[in-house]
Protein backbone atom coordinates (compact mmCIF):
# COMPACT_ATOMS: atom_id res chain seq x y z
CA UNK A 1 0.00 0.00 0.00
CA UNK A 2 1.39 3.08 -1.05
CA UNK A 3 1.21 6.07 1.45
CA UNK A 4 -0.89 8.45 -0.05
CA UNK A 5 -3.37 5.00 0.35
CA UNK A 6 -2.28 5.34 4.15
CA UNK A 7 -3.32 8.31 3.99
CA UNK A 8 -5.83 8.53 2.80
CA UNK A 9 -7.17 5.69 4.51
CA UNK A 10 -6.37 7.15 7.84
CA UNK A 11 -8.07 10.19 6.69
CA UNK A 12 -11.51 8.49 5.52
CA UNK A 13 -11.48 6.76 9.13
CA UNK A 14 -11.36 9.53 10.94
CA UNK A 15 -15.03 11.76 11.71
CA UNK A 16 -15.50 14.68 9.72
CA UNK A 17 -14.70 17.63 11.52
CA UNK A 18 -17.95 20.48 10.75
CA UNK A 19 -17.19 23.89 12.32
CA UNK A 20 -19.64 25.09 13.82
CA UNK A 21 -21.54 28.30 12.70
CA UNK A 22 -21.23 30.97 15.01
CA UNK A 23 -24.17 32.70 16.45
CA UNK A 24 -26.34 34.63 14.69
CA UNK A 25 -25.51 38.43 16.18
CA UNK A 26 -28.02 40.29 17.69
CA UNK A 27 -28.24 43.42 16.02
CA UNK A 28 -29.98 46.47 17.72
CA UNK A 29 -32.22 47.98 16.49
CA UNK A 30 -31.95 50.74 13.78
CA UNK A 31 -35.09 52.68 14.23
CA UNK A 32 -35.78 55.54 12.19
CA UNK A 33 -33.12 57.87 11.83
CA UNK A 34 -34.24 61.43 12.59
CA UNK A 35 -32.47 65.16 12.83
CA UNK A 36 -33.69 66.77 15.85
CA UNK A 37 -31.79 66.52 19.06
CA UNK A 38 -32.45 63.25 20.40
CA UNK A 39 -29.31 61.42 19.33
CA UNK A 40 -27.27 64.93 21.35
CA UNK A 41 -29.23 65.19 24.54
CA UNK A 42 -30.23 61.36 25.08
CA UNK A 43 -26.61 59.49 24.40
CA UNK A 44 -23.85 61.67 23.86
CA UNK A 45 -21.17 62.07 26.11
CA UNK A 46 -21.38 65.92 25.11
CA UNK A 47 -25.30 65.79 26.68
CA UNK A 48 -24.34 64.00 29.55
CA UNK A 49 -21.71 66.78 30.23
CA UNK A 50 -23.50 69.54 29.61
CA UNK A 51 -26.52 68.60 32.47
CA UNK A 52 -24.00 67.84 34.86
CA UNK A 53 -22.02 71.07 34.16
CA UNK A 54 -25.65 72.78 34.74
CA UNK A 55 -26.29 71.11 37.99
CA UNK A 56 -22.78 72.00 39.64
CA UNK A 57 -22.76 75.51 38.44
CA UNK A 58 -26.65 75.48 40.45
CA UNK A 59 -25.69 74.12 43.26
CA UNK A 60 -22.62 76.32 43.88
CA UNK A 61 -24.32 79.45 43.08
CA UNK A 62 -27.42 77.74 45.38
CA UNK A 63 -25.71 77.05 48.25
CA UNK A 64 -23.59 80.34 48.24
CA UNK A 65 -26.45 82.13 47.97
CA UNK A 66 -27.79 80.38 51.23
CA UNK A 67 -24.92 81.48 53.58
CA UNK A 68 -25.62 85.06 52.60
CA UNK A 69 -29.49 85.19 52.63
CA UNK A 70 -30.41 87.00 49.33
CA UNK A 71 -33.24 89.66 49.89
CA UNK A 72 -35.36 88.93 47.05
CA UNK A 73 -36.16 85.48 45.65
CA UNK A 74 -35.05 85.29 41.52
CA UNK A 75 -38.85 84.97 40.85
CA UNK A 76 -40.25 88.12 39.05
CA UNK A 77 -42.80 90.23 40.50
CA UNK A 78 -46.25 90.22 39.40
CA UNK A 79 -46.09 91.86 35.93
CA UNK A 80 -42.34 92.36 35.36
CA UNK A 81 -41.74 91.71 31.93
CA UNK A 82 -38.01 90.41 31.63
CA UNK A 83 -38.65 90.72 27.39
CA UNK A 84 -39.58 94.33 27.45
CA UNK A 85 -37.20 97.75 28.09
CA UNK A 86 -37.96 98.70 31.84
CA UNK A 87 -36.04 97.29 34.85
CA UNK A 88 -37.53 94.25 36.34
CA UNK A 89 -38.32 93.78 39.79
CA UNK A 90 -38.47 90.33 41.97
CA UNK A 91 -40.32 88.81 44.85
CA UNK A 92 -39.04 89.93 48.65
CA UNK A 93 -37.72 87.24 50.47
CA UNK A 94 -38.38 87.84 53.81
CA UNK A 95 -37.96 85.12 56.52
CA UNK A 96 -39.17 82.60 53.99
CA UNK A 97 -37.22 79.34 54.26
CA UNK A 98 -35.05 78.44 50.86
CA UNK A 99 -35.89 76.91 47.85
CA UNK A 100 -34.46 76.08 44.37
CA UNK A 101 -37.33 75.80 41.50
CA UNK A 102 -36.84 72.83 38.55
CA UNK A 103 -39.29 72.00 35.72
CA UNK A 104 -39.22 68.49 35.45
CA UNK A 105 -39.72 67.15 32.26
CA UNK A 106 -36.01 67.22 30.29
CA UNK A 107 -35.41 69.15 33.69
CA UNK A 108 -34.99 66.80 36.22
CA UNK A 109 -36.02 63.66 34.10
CA UNK A 110 -35.49 62.45 30.44
CA UNK A 111 -38.82 61.05 28.84
CA UNK A 112 -37.11 58.61 26.63
CA UNK A 113 -39.84 55.99 26.27
CA UNK A 114 -42.71 58.10 25.28
CA UNK A 115 -40.03 60.12 22.97
CA UNK A 116 -39.34 57.32 21.26
CA UNK A 117 -42.76 55.94 20.34
CA UNK A 118 -43.62 59.31 18.88
CA UNK A 119 -40.65 59.16 17.09
CA UNK A 120 -41.47 55.32 15.71
CA UNK A 121 -45.12 55.75 14.89
CA UNK A 122 -45.67 59.66 14.55
CA UNK A 123 -43.16 61.21 12.56
CA UNK A 124 -41.37 62.37 15.77
CA UNK A 125 -45.04 64.46 16.37
CA UNK A 126 -46.33 64.80 20.01
CA UNK A 127 -49.19 62.53 20.63
CA UNK A 128 -51.35 63.33 23.35
CA UNK A 129 -52.54 60.13 24.35
CA UNK A 130 -49.00 58.28 24.73
CA UNK A 131 -48.25 61.14 26.80
CA UNK A 132 -51.27 61.12 29.01
CA UNK A 133 -50.67 57.44 29.44
CA UNK A 134 -46.87 57.93 29.91
CA UNK A 135 -48.08 60.86 33.05
CA UNK A 136 -49.99 57.91 34.89
CA UNK A 137 -48.08 54.82 34.17
CA UNK A 138 -44.11 56.06 33.58
CA UNK A 139 -42.79 55.96 37.16
CA UNK A 140 -39.79 53.94 37.20
CA UNK A 141 -39.26 54.12 33.43
CA UNK A 142 -38.30 58.16 33.53
CA UNK A 143 -34.02 58.06 34.05
CA UNK A 144 -33.01 61.46 36.42
CA UNK A 145 -31.38 63.98 34.17
CA UNK A 146 -27.36 63.44 34.76
CA UNK A 147 -26.47 65.80 37.65
CA UNK A 148 -30.27 65.86 38.62
CA UNK A 149 -30.38 63.46 41.60
CA UNK A 150 -26.92 64.56 43.19
CA UNK A 151 -28.16 68.33 43.20
CA UNK A 152 -31.40 67.37 44.66
CA UNK A 153 -29.61 65.44 47.49
CA UNK A 154 -26.84 68.48 47.64
CA UNK A 155 -29.74 70.98 47.74
CA UNK A 156 -31.60 69.41 50.45
CA UNK A 157 -28.42 68.45 52.22
CA UNK A 158 -27.63 72.58 52.42
CA UNK A 159 -30.96 73.49 54.05
CA UNK A 160 -32.29 74.40 50.23
CA UNK A 161 -35.97 72.98 49.42
CA UNK A 162 -36.13 71.44 45.94
CA UNK A 163 -39.64 72.18 44.25
CA UNK A 164 -41.05 70.76 41.18
CA UNK A 165 -42.91 73.56 39.03
CA UNK A 166 -44.13 71.17 35.85
CA UNK A 167 -47.33 70.82 32.88
CA UNK A 168 -47.42 67.70 34.08
CA UNK A 169 -51.21 67.73 34.75
CA UNK A 170 -52.82 67.87 38.66
CA UNK A 171 -55.03 65.20 37.23
CA UNK A 172 -52.02 62.71 37.16
CA UNK A 173 -50.60 63.83 40.58
CA UNK A 174 -49.61 60.98 42.09
CA UNK A 175 -48.25 59.40 38.37
CA UNK A 176 -45.82 62.55 38.77
CA UNK A 177 -44.95 62.02 42.65
CA UNK A 178 -44.23 58.05 41.63
CA UNK A 179 -41.96 59.34 39.02
CA UNK A 180 -39.79 61.60 40.42
CA UNK A 181 -39.69 59.45 43.14
CA UNK A 182 -38.60 56.34 41.06
CA UNK A 183 -35.90 58.12 39.40
CA UNK A 184 -34.41 58.83 42.76
CA UNK A 185 -35.22 62.49 42.62
CA UNK A 186 -36.74 62.57 46.65
CA UNK A 187 -39.77 63.27 47.71
CA UNK A 188 -42.33 65.43 45.96
CA UNK A 189 -45.61 66.29 47.38
CA UNK A 190 -48.16 67.59 45.85
CA UNK A 191 -49.66 70.86 46.54
CA UNK A 192 -46.15 71.32 49.10
CA UNK A 193 -42.96 70.53 46.68
CA UNK A 194 -44.77 69.49 43.22
CA UNK A 195 -46.86 72.02 41.31
CA UNK A 196 -48.53 71.19 38.63
CA UNK A 197 -50.87 72.25 35.33
CA UNK A 198 -54.34 72.92 36.62
CA UNK A 199 -53.41 73.92 40.05
CA UNK A 200 -54.79 77.19 38.89
CA UNK A 201 -56.51 78.62 35.89
CA UNK A 202 -53.37 79.20 33.74
CA UNK A 203 -52.94 76.04 32.52
CA UNK A 204 -49.41 76.26 30.64
CA UNK A 205 -48.54 79.05 31.67
CA UNK A 206 -46.38 79.01 35.03
CA UNK A 207 -46.39 82.30 36.36
CA UNK A 208 -49.50 81.80 38.79
CA UNK A 209 -47.43 78.78 40.40
CA UNK A 210 -44.77 80.95 40.46
CA UNK A 211 -46.05 83.22 42.41
CA UNK A 212 -47.77 80.98 44.46
CA UNK A 213 -44.09 79.36 45.43
CA UNK A 214 -42.39 83.03 45.94
CA UNK A 215 -45.43 83.63 48.58
CA UNK A 216 -44.22 80.69 50.70
CA UNK A 217 -40.24 80.51 49.64
CA UNK A 218 -37.07 82.63 49.30
CA UNK A 219 -36.59 80.80 45.91
CA UNK A 220 -32.67 81.27 45.02
CA UNK A 221 -32.24 79.20 42.22
CA UNK A 222 -34.59 78.13 39.18
CA UNK A 223 -33.86 75.35 35.80
CA UNK A 224 -35.65 74.94 33.13
CA UNK A 225 -34.84 73.43 29.63
CA UNK A 226 -37.57 76.38 28.35
CA UNK A 227 -37.59 79.71 28.85
CA UNK A 228 -41.56 79.75 29.64
CA UNK A 229 -39.76 78.06 33.16
CA UNK A 230 -38.71 81.04 34.16
CA UNK A 231 -41.21 83.53 32.86
CA UNK A 232 -44.25 83.04 30.58
CA UNK A 233 -43.20 86.49 28.70
CA UNK A 234 -40.72 84.53 26.78
CA UNK A 235 -43.41 82.97 25.05
CA UNK A 236 -45.61 85.64 23.87
CA UNK A 237 -46.69 84.85 20.35
CA UNK A 238 -46.27 88.65 19.09
CA UNK A 239 -42.27 87.67 19.45
CA UNK A 240 -40.20 87.42 16.60
CA UNK A 241 -37.35 84.50 16.66
CA UNK A 242 -35.19 87.54 17.10
CA UNK A 243 -36.59 89.72 19.32
CA UNK A 244 -37.12 86.56 21.82
CA UNK A 245 -33.61 86.37 21.39
CA UNK A 246 -32.88 89.55 22.03
CA UNK A 247 -34.81 89.66 25.42
CA UNK A 248 -33.47 86.36 26.69
CA UNK A 249 -29.69 87.51 25.98
CA UNK A 250 -29.79 91.68 26.66
CA UNK A 251 -33.32 92.25 27.96
CA UNK A 252 -33.64 93.41 31.53
CA UNK A 253 -33.36 90.24 32.98
CA UNK A 254 -30.22 88.50 31.05
CA UNK A 255 -27.85 89.13 34.13
CA UNK A 256 -29.45 86.05 35.60
CA UNK A 257 -28.10 83.35 33.74
CA UNK A 258 -25.61 81.66 35.48
CA UNK A 259 -26.87 83.51 38.23
CA UNK A 260 -29.80 82.49 39.60
CA UNK A 261 -31.35 81.39 36.65
CA UNK A 262 -30.00 78.03 34.78
CA UNK A 263 -31.17 76.88 30.92
CA UNK A 264 -30.71 73.16 30.79
CA UNK A 265 -29.62 71.75 27.05
CA UNK A 266 -32.87 70.51 25.47
CA UNK A 267 -32.29 70.64 21.18
CA UNK A 268 -35.25 68.15 20.58
CA UNK A 269 -38.70 69.97 21.08
CA UNK A 270 -39.67 73.68 22.77
CA UNK A 271 -41.61 77.24 21.77
CA UNK A 272 -38.33 77.78 19.28
CA UNK A 273 -39.09 74.67 17.15
CA UNK A 274 -41.88 76.76 15.42
CA UNK A 275 -40.47 80.31 15.45
CA UNK A 276 -37.36 79.62 13.91
CA UNK A 277 -36.82 79.96 10.12
CA UNK A 278 -34.26 78.70 7.53
CA UNK A 279 -32.65 81.90 7.56
CA UNK A 280 -32.77 82.81 10.75
CA UNK A 281 -30.79 79.24 11.62
CA UNK A 282 -28.62 80.08 8.43
CA UNK A 283 -28.47 83.72 7.68
CA UNK A 284 -28.25 85.02 4.17
CA UNK A 285 -24.53 85.70 3.77
CA UNK A 286 -23.86 85.52 -0.21
CA UNK A 287 -20.67 83.45 0.46
CA UNK A 288 -20.95 80.63 -1.30
CA UNK A 289 -18.18 77.83 -2.48
CA UNK A 290 -16.26 78.94 -5.88
CA UNK A 291 -13.12 76.64 -5.84
CA UNK A 292 -12.13 73.26 -5.33
CA UNK A 293 -15.77 72.14 -5.20
CA UNK A 294 -17.68 70.42 -8.32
Amino acid sequence: MTLVSLLAGACASQPAIVASAPPPAVAAEAGPQTHNGDYWLYASAEGSVATRQAYKALVDYAVAAAKNRPQSSVILEAGANPTGSDPVSFVPCGNKPLAAVFDADETLIWNIPPRRDNVFHNDSKFDAKVWDAWERTGAGHAPAIPGAAEAMAALRAAGITPIANTNRTAAHAAGAEATLKAAGLGDFVHGETLFLSGDDTLKGNKDGRRATIASLYCVIAMAGDQLGDFSNAFNDASLTAAQRRAAATAGPASALWGRGWFLLPNPSYGPWDSKLKFDDVYGTDPWVPTEGVK
